[in-house]
């Protein structure tokens, strides 16, 4: 992912809403969001060359989302995808505390990275309480000190939870007003459908040259070869019902997008219904 907006118990129903952008090269295989595995256990998207994920849930609520760290002097071709973290952390039975102490040594051979995850409603019956944890294998006390997150409403880029990138800023602000009201997809949808870029003035220096600093500083990227993959809203409700809408664009023509819907309780919440899932369509942007 390159832009996470984060309503952490900020609305009265909702414990979690995220709003996504993933960025990526065109020519990256990809698979669209979908269940994986006989026991559906796991929903999210599939990066076809490393076999990871960027953003994913799974039955027993668990949430885990990455974005990379935009670092390109650091970057090592050799290390393993960073996608693989979502996937394991979605696919481990420890607690999440626990997993990021353990995967501390193994979390520097990555390039850089910034790892949400979360569990957004409490469950007595397995011993878990809601929290949301936030680790980075740079910055302080990194990887081995996760950040648990007070309620609130967070923004993440290619740089360290709240770096307060033009984008971010602005997408922060927007995405706080509509966490204060109503949550609607539509409106989220539009919001990170935003591709106006920041004045030269106030881009950052990540090391990359200046055009793509500025194609880089927009919401929804648009550029020569690279670009918004696809955008994701995930909402978990206090009942336990999960709400999961990936709008994924064509590689091959951007305007083009697929959305695809997804909906299920939580196990162990107490309620039950079954998986809905809605037929994808295409539709033009």
């Amino acid at each position: 992912m390159c832009l996470i907006l984060i309503g952490w118990q900020s609305h009265p129903d909702f414990p979690l809403v995220i709003a996504a952008n993933r960025d990526e090269f065109y020519a990256r295989r990809t698979r669209p969001a979908a269940w994986w595995g006989q026991s559906v256990s796991l929903l999210a998207g599939r990066d076809e060359e490393a076999g990871g994920t960027w953003l994913g849930i799974n039955r027993r609520g668990r949430v885990a989302l990455l974005t990379n760290v935009r670092a390109p002097q650091e970057r090592n071709a050799r290390a393993p995808s960073r996608g693989l973290l979502v996937l394991a952390a979605l696919q481990t039975a420890s607690p999440l505390g626990q997993w990021v102490k353990e995967g501390a040594r193994a979390a520097q051979s990555f390039n850089g990275f910034n790892l949400l995850i979360g569990e957004p409603l409490p469950v007595p019956a397995r011993g878990i309480d809601a929290q949301l944890l936030c680790t980075s294998n740079r910055g302080p006390g990194a990887p081995e000190e996760a950040r648990a997150l007070a309620p609130g409403i967070y923004g993440l880029s290619n740089a360290l939870l709240d770096t307060p990138w033009p984008k971010v800023t602005r997408a922060v602000a927007a995405f706080a007003c509509q966490v204060a009201n109503r949550i609607n997809t539509e409106a989220l949808l539009g919001l990170m459908a935003d591709r106006e870029l920041a004045r030269d003035a106030e881009l950052p220096s990540t090391g990359v040259p200046l055009d793509w600093e500025r194609a880089l500083s927009a919401i929804q990227i648009r550029a020569k070869g690279y670009g918004t993959r696809s955008t994701t809203i995930l909402t978990v409700r206090r009942d336990g019902t999960v709400n999961f809408l990936e709008r994924a664009f064509a590689a091959d023509d951007p305007q083009q997008y697929v959305d695809r819907r997804f909906e299920f309780v939580i196990d162990g919440t107490g309620y039950r219904t079954p998986i809905l899932n809605s037929p994808p369509h295409g539709e033009r942007g």
